[in-house]
């Protein structure tokens, strides 16, 4: 369809919205709308429908389309187990409560049109759903209940409240226990349940990995690759050849490395360092993924599709096809490779006095681990350094600029969670057999440093070049939560300044470094980091405040970030002097888009990693009921106390099950009271407790209080 003919459709409609002619689709209506449009009614209606989308216009209970006023508003429905739910709005800071009896039949995900209610619940406005403009979930997994004639799938995902009828017919042979994904027929109503068919078994519940996988598809994450992405993967070649190093620096003579995890196999960056004088020259090469990856070809559209590679507790899903991101695309020891290169000189103090970016041809020349490299530095493992004679006084150079380019960011506010992560340890069918802590050490420290100071220096670049580019952003934290974190870290003796109830970064590092080497570091620690707001990807460059930056970017990983891979598309054509008018309206237009795709992708992998890691953690404590922990009290809420465990691992003391009194949440002070003895429960407070249950369905632990805490 014509654009500017659609556009101007567009613009009869609001204007006929706009001066209050309210359209309740009679001939008369529809013959103005005709003599300039020259359409059928249909067409009048796929528009009026894509209007009502885009909230351009609302629909009254009698069908009238009219202008949506103040109360009128478009946003994403989230269910609740419990029947509510909330619709999120974009722009708006907090989302809206919709009481279960006003929910009208949205599912989760549903993009929904609400109308504000003069009620409040807490400090969220009620609103109640007026229409579902468009559905968010089409299909459901589950687990398979079988009947006489049918069947039920009960959802893995709590948010979608009901259970799916499915006709034997559509039952595709399913029996009790396996889990499935089934299509959605119909979305039921107050009388009927949603129905639908079974489209895929995945396998039995209780077979390995079947766990995982149900969450995976839960995410609609895709797994394989369609055939014309494999087979554009599998015509790429497997070596450089002559024609790709026309036109690049060839960097194959300077001393360079990779420095990954064991079990890494798409390396993406190496990194090389020599002194000239006092200055540092690092050099920050990154795999030219878009040498082998066109724009919009099929390879291409599938990378922005996934938006990123997703890691979780027991595979990774990559973005691009292992032919590429274990291959060519991989920067393997003694091989030719193509890259981008961020090559910078660095004076004493830190500052990066001259750098250049350039397309380059290079050559790794050890393909180190951090382990080894920590040997190296931290342990002065002698046989260690033996192992790499050449290489230990650049890795030592590498030690010392680390340190300086930490101590710079240190002094502006930028914040360092250097807490130990943790990584869940399964046997061969997938069950979780260990969690330990998964340190970070100087090894791990060079490269996170060499890599943000990359990142930074090109996003600068091109911040000045007032080119259209993709920003890595990370907006100041929310008051609300900053107030909740300074209450939870008053309980240990530790505060925090805040102006006008905003923080500077420096604030949060500073705690930081006061908690640094307590048994409390890990949590405050952890809770400092949900304080943020989450970081995402913009056109617009509005800064970092975790980083305390005023210019950063994702430039490092292209291999498993589609950001990356875009931004490197706009350096190229930038160098090669390319980024005429033409393509810089053509970044403009689909730039946004780009930015808003891969920040929604990103949250899906988290979600979906945070879900697996949940999973397992269920899993691990089912062997721990009845046993005894201390923990803290991490958060509390009118239904009860969370307690994280040292191992990371949240559970929940319901507020019935608390001991010797009535207990209530007194949310102005975010603490739980009992009503006749006083006693209070306060975040951060250590608790003793019982394991008492787990729900691997609900992904959910349950603590009772240890009698000898009394």
């Amino acid at each position: 369809m014509d654009k500017k003919l659609q556009d101007k459709r567009k613009k009869i409609i609001c204007e006929l919205i706009q001066d209050q002619i309210y359209v309740p689709m009679k001939e008369k209506e529809m013959a103005a709308f005709m003599q300039v449009a020259k359409e059928d009614r249909e067409e009048f209606r796929h528009l009026l429908d894509e209007l009502l989308r885009e909230g351009r216009i609302s629909i009254t209970e009698k069908g009238k389309y009219v202008k949506p006023g103040k109360d009128i508003l478009k946003g994403t429905f989230i269910s609740n187990a419990r029947g509510f739910g909330f619709v999120e709005i974009e722009g708006m800071e907090t989302d809206l409560f919709i009481p279960e009896e006003r929910v009208n039949g949205a599912f989760h995900n549903d993009t929904v049109q609400v109308r504000l209610l003069p009620e409040k619940t807490g400090k969220r406005q009620e609103a109640e759903v007026t229409q579902i403009l468009s559905r968010g979930t089409t299909q459901v997994v589950g687990t398979f209940q079988k009947g006489k004639n049918y069947g039920f799938v009960v959802p893995d995902n709590t948010k979608f409240a009901s259970d799916v009828f499915v006709p034997v017919e559509w039952s595709k042979g399913a029996v009790d226990g396996h889990k499935v994904v089934v299509e959605l027929t119909s979305y039921g109503d107050e009388k009927k349940k949603p129905e639908g068919k079974v489209v895929e078994i995945l396998g039995h519940a209780n077979d390995p990995g079947v766990d995982i996988l149900s969450i995976v598809k839960c995410f609609d994450i895709p797994v394989g690759f369609e055939d014309k992405v494999l087979n554009q993967a599998n015509r790429v070649a497997s070596e450089v050849s002559e024609a790709d190093m026309q036109g690049r620096e060839d960097l194959r003579e300077l001393m360079m490395v990779t420095i990954d995890g064991e079990d890494a196999k798409d390396l993406d960056d190496a990194v090389s360092l020599s002194k000239e004088g006092d200055d540092f020259l690092l050099g920050v090469h990154i795999a030219d993924v878009t040498n082998y990856v066109q724009e919009n070809s099929a390879l291409d559209r599938e990378a922005l599709k996934r938006g990123t590679s997703v890691y979780l507790v027991d595979r990774v899903i990559p973005m691009l096809p292992h032919r590429l991101s274990n291959g060519i695309c991989s920067l393997n020891e003694g091989v030719d490779r193509l890259a981008l290169s961020c090559l910078m000189r660095i004076d004493a103090a830190g500052e990066v006095v001259d750098y250049r970016i350039v397309e380059s041809v290079i050559r790794v020349d050890r393909r180190m681990t951090y382990t080894s490299v920590k040997k190296i530095l931290e342990d002065k493992d002698v046989e260690e350094r033996k192992k790499y004679e050449p290489f230990v006084p650049m890795f030592e150079d590498m030690g010392v600029l680390s340190g300086i380019l930490r101590a710079k960011r240190k002094k502006r506010g930028s914040i360092d969670f250097d807490f130990p992560e943790t990584k869940i340890l399964l046997d061969k069918n997938g069950k979780p057999v260990d969690i330990m802590p998964y340190e970070r050490n100087t090894a791990t420290k060079i490269i996170e440093d060499f890599m943000l100071l990359a990142n930074e220096t090109v996003a600068q670049h091109f911040y000045w070049m007032e080119l259209p580019f993709v920003y890595r952003t990370h907006d100041n934290p929310d008051p609300e939560k900053i107030n909740q974190l300074g209450i939870f870290i008053s309980n240990f003796g530790y505060g925090m300044k805040t102006a006008k109830e905003e923080v500077h970064p420096k604030e949060i590092q500073k705690l930081l470094g006061k908690v640094e080497g307590t048994p409390e570091e890990a949590l405050i620690s952890r809770l400092a980091l949900r304080s943020m707001k989450q970081a995402k990807y913009s056109v617009e460059c509005t800064g970092h405040f975790g980083l305390a930056c005023g210019y950063y970017c994702h430039f490092t990983s292209p291999i498993r970030r589609y950001p990356d891979l875009q931004i490197h598309r706009i350096i190229k054509e930038h160098l090669r002097g390319r980024l005429k008018d033409n393509r810089v309206q053509h970044y403009e237009a689909i730039l946004p888009q780009v930015a808003e795709r891969s920040s929604k992708m990103e949250r899906r992998a988290e979600e979906a990693e945070r879900e697996t890691d949940k999973l397992k953690k269920v899993e691990y404590m089912e062997e721990h009921i009845g046993e005894h922990y201390e923990g803290v009290v991490s958060g509390i809420t009118s239904w009860g106390l969370y307690i994280e465990l040292p191992n990371t691992v949240e559970g929940l003391i319901h507020v019935s099950v608390l001991k010797g009194d009535y207990f209530y949440y007194d949310e102005a002070n975010y603490e739980m009271v009992g009503r006749d003895t006083g006693k209070k429960f306060k975040l951060g407070q250590k608790i003793a407790i019982v394991v008492e249950q787990t729900d691997r369905f609900a992904r959910t632990v349950d603590f009772v209080e240890d009698d000898c805490d009394e």
